[in-house]
């Protein structure tokens, strides 16, 4: 019989990558950590664990284990909401979002679900995928609103990532440059997708690090070398630098700020006044071009008031949800 504390432990070891650390987040003695693991090896009698001067890594057996200990944990945090709200009035339902996500997409779909479910206590968390999958998969949240850019999508049908994956659609990164810039007059007379190489003496402000990479990539694809004026965390920011004149930006479809003209309709700009012009917009780059695949994560294992409610709220959000697609 494998013993659930010792999995516990080895999970934290897995986390940290030394018997060290793992004590610091245990409270305990590095001592004890290590006699928790051996303990374990000859109860499973197999290693779990490599042990070196760099640390310690997990053996075949020991990954198993580690995925084991996340069921475990996840199960364990299931039952425990589940006996709170035996006794709570209220169901609770957190949703975690990523920022962008949580200002143009779940908005249309709460305002219906919470005037319908006045009974529900609501939690929203910002979070990106990197911290909302694993919450939903551990218990801290029952839907998340994710993307993931290319490559697989975060959960298949049958794996042991224990969240089940529904796609709602792509969200491709736009140019965003001042409505006068070269390339935006250029496209008004011949609409085509910009090629990077037109781009190539440009300085770029970045509104977070993973477009940032996504960005990098696509330049080495082409073969153009990237000048960075700034990476912020923040898309409305990096908007407000192109606006002043810093750079120009790659800014998610759905990150866009509302007064934007987005290609193809940018159109002549009207005469009406320098007050009305629109100040930026946004183009498409020519294929492979980045993009963002947007989607649900709900947990396979969530069961009870919070699983039916959570189901609902991801139906509304497939609902209202137009996937972004491409000009």
């Amino acid at each position: 019989m494998i013993d659930v504390q010792r999995l516990a432990v080895l999970r934290e070891v897995a986390r940290h990558g030394s018997f060290n650390r793992a004590a610091l987040a245990l409270h305990c003695t590095p001592s004890a950590v290590s006699q928790q693991i051996a303990a374990l090896e000859r109860g499973l009698g197999a290693p779990a664990v490599e042990r070196s001067t760099r640390g310690v890594t997990l053996t075949d057996a020991g990954r198993l284990l580690v995925e084991a200990a996340d069921s475990v944990a996840a199960e364990l945090a299931d039952t425990q909401r589940r006996i709170e709200q035996l006794t709570a009035e209220r169901t609770a339902l957190t949703i975690a979002t990523f920022a962008s996500g949580g200002r143009r997409l779940l908005p249309a779909a709460l305002s219906g679900f919470v005037a319908d479910h006045p009974e529900v206590e609501l939690t929203v968390l910002e979070a990106e995928p990197e911290e909302s999958l694993p919450g939903v998969r551990e218990g801290r949240a029952d839907l998340a609103l994710a993307y993931h850019f290319e490559g697989p999508p975060p959960a298949r049908p049958g794996d042991r990532s224990g969240l089940d994956w529904t796609p709602l659609g792509e969200d491709p990164l736009r140019v965003v440059l001042p409505h006068d810039h070269p390339a935006a007059a250029r496209y008004r007379q011949r609409p085509e997708p910009l090629h990077l190489a037109e781009l190539a003496d440009q300085r770029w402000v970045l509104g977070c690090r993973k477009s940032a990479s996504q960005l990098a990539g696509y330049a080495d694809l082409v073969g153009v070398e990237l000048r960075i004026s700034c990476t912020a965390t923040d898309y409305d920011f990096a908007q407000s630098l192109v606006r002043a004149g810093v750079g120009i930006a790659l800014i998610p479809e759905i990150g866009l700020i509302p007064e934007i003209r987005v290609a193809p309709e940018i159109g002549p700009t009207p005469d009406t006044g320098p007050a009305s012009h629109p100040e930026l917009t946004a183009l498409p780059l020519a294929e492979p071009s980045p993009r963002r695949h947007l989607g649900l994560a709900l947990s396979r294992r969530r069961r009870g008031p919070a699983a039916v409610l959570a189901e609902e709220l991801a139906s509304r959000l497939l609902d209202r949800t137009e996937p972004a697609a491409p000009p």
